[in-house]
């Protein structure tokens, strides 16, 4: 998309007020970052009620998501205003022998002006996940929401406590994303489809602005032979299910070791049978969008048409704007309906015959966001965890990682990668500074062009005597 030349001057407009704004931002230091950002949580938090009923107006999600979801972002900027010094203060580091003189540190500084483009289905939570690690970080924020959920932004923006537009809301389609990436920010963080991201990630390339990419996830749920099944059903229903399936980190494929998988499905299918979406006060709401209803539609018709086992629902379950419930069994693996990320209340659950052959599967996409792991053999748990290629792993519950803010989020492939939230999201929107300050002249000094034969004599030595193996003494001596 092209944007307009109305588009391009607004875009332009907010980049040079931000600049400008980020200079006295970056000028406050860390405490006064702090104040202020924690009087914007305030502000969020005041405006709880009011802030949900506009979230969930746009995306179609019950209220109480909505405020669950408003919550959960409030923890994450709680986080980044109360640790950014910690985290980013001037360290000591180790000189070590050959440069013993000299006293090292890192520091880190803000890079500018970040842009953060938003996606839809959780337009507070995802994106103020960056927006606060780049604030706190000390840059300023350019944030362009989805066109879907223009005055969730609108909001956040209008609440920022001012007085300068170091947080600034710009609205409109991708064609106002397309130029924000060419409008000379400093980096660039985007939610939404791994396709966008690399339309992105190309637009950004023609000035190396760096980017973080969240693109998604195919997210897999196994479950072992020693698995708590009750417990492993309800995680599987609303990981699956919650948000109308619209959940990057969601649930979309379920691999059960065989000598408990007809006991999970059934639990499972008993349970997604008394799952009704409603507007209000269901247990989710609609789609939020007409092309994602599209979507889930043509992957369970292609599950069903590969011969896919429809335990709860099928295709007559998409009556738009909702799509109720839909659990299919021993769906092909080659089947979109298990390789393309759905974005949909469905489920697919297939059997496996050990847990090696359920990491196989896990692995076998080209996503890799996050996954979750249910066994009452802890350890178990987490070796399988460890070998799993994704971002995040929940054990023995789903979605456990988005209520710590401490923990970094991104993934891998096709799922993107940077990292926000935590120590990980302060760093990603900062440049770090290496520096040396010489405390005392060295005994031996290299760095000149009069050093002469013996003082590289000497470092020679030296670097044998720590680094060259020793010589073992013959058997024999």
């Amino acid at each position: 998309m092209t944007a307009t030349l109305g588009e391009q001057e607004t875009v332009q407009a907010a980049v040079q007020r931000a600049r400008e704004a980020a200079a006295w931002w970056s000028g406050l230091g860390f405490r006064g970052r702090r104040e202020r950002l924690l009087a914007w949580k305030h502000a969020i938090a005041g405006g709880l009620d009011d802030l949900a009923a506009v979230i969930s107006a746009e995306t179609g999600k019950p209220t109480a998501d909505a405020v669950l979801e408003v919550m959960l972002a409030v923890e994450n900027l709680d986080w980044s205003a109360r640790h950014a010094a910690k985290v980013l203060r001037r360290r000591r580091v180790g000189s070590g022998i050959l440069a013993a003189n000299q006293a090292s540190t890192v520091e880190y500084h803000p890079l500018g002006v970040v842009a953060a483009i938003g996606p839809w289905n959780y337009p507070v939570y995802t994106p103020l996940g960056a927006i606060a690690s780049a604030l706190a970080a000390g840059n300023a924020v350019v944030f362009k929401p989805s066109e879907f959920t223009p005055r969730t932004g609108e909001w956040l923006a209008a609440a920022w406590p001012g007085p300068q537009p170091v947080l600034q809301t710009v609205t409109g389609d991708g064609s106002v994303g397309a130029a924000l990436c060419r409008a000379g920010v400093d980096k660039v963080t985007f939610t939404g489809s791994a396709a966008t991201g690399r339309r992105v990630m190309a637009a950004c390339a023609e000035t190396l602005t760096p980017v973080v990419i969240e693109g998604g996830g195919k997210d897999a749920l196994i479950v072992a032979a020693d698995a708590d099944l009750g417990a492993a059903v309800r995680a599987a229903a609303f990981g699956g299910f919650g948000n109308a399936g619209q959940t990057c980190a969601g649930v979309e494929r379920v691999y059960v070791v065989r000598e408990v998988y007809q006991d999970f499905l059934a639990r499972l299918g008993a349970l997604a049978e008394t799952v009704r979406p409603g507007e209000a006060d269901g247990p989710y709401g609609r789609m939020t969008t007409g092309a994602q209803v599209e979507i889930v539609r043509r992957h369970i018709g292609a599950a069903v048409e590969a011969g896919a086992r429809q335990v709860v629902g099928g295709p007559e379950s998409v009556t738009p704007p909702y799509v109720s419930p839909v659990v299919l069994a021993e769906v092909p693996e080659d089947n979109v309906a298990v390789t393309e990320e759905t974005f949909g209340p469905t489920l697919v659950v297939n059997p496996v015959d050990s847990l090696d052959e359920a990491i196989a599967r896990a692995n076998a996409t080209r996503y890799g966001l996050a996954a979750s792991v249910f066994s009452r053999d802890q350890k178990r748990a987490v070796a399988v965890a460890r070998r799993l290629r994704t971002g995040a792993v929940s054990i023995n519950s789903v979605l456990g990682f988005a209520a710590v803010p401490a923990l970094p989020f991104g993934g891998v492939g096709d799922s993107g990668f940077g990292r926000v939230h935590g120590a990980d999201g302060l760093r990603e929107f900062s440049r770090a500074q290496s520096m040396t300050r010489q405390r005392f002249s060295p005994p031996i000094d290299l760095m000149r062009f009069d050093r002469g034969a013996t003082a590289l004599h000497r470092a020679r030595a030296a670097f044998r005597l720590r680094h060259a193996p020793r010589r073992r003494a013959s058997p024999d001596a």
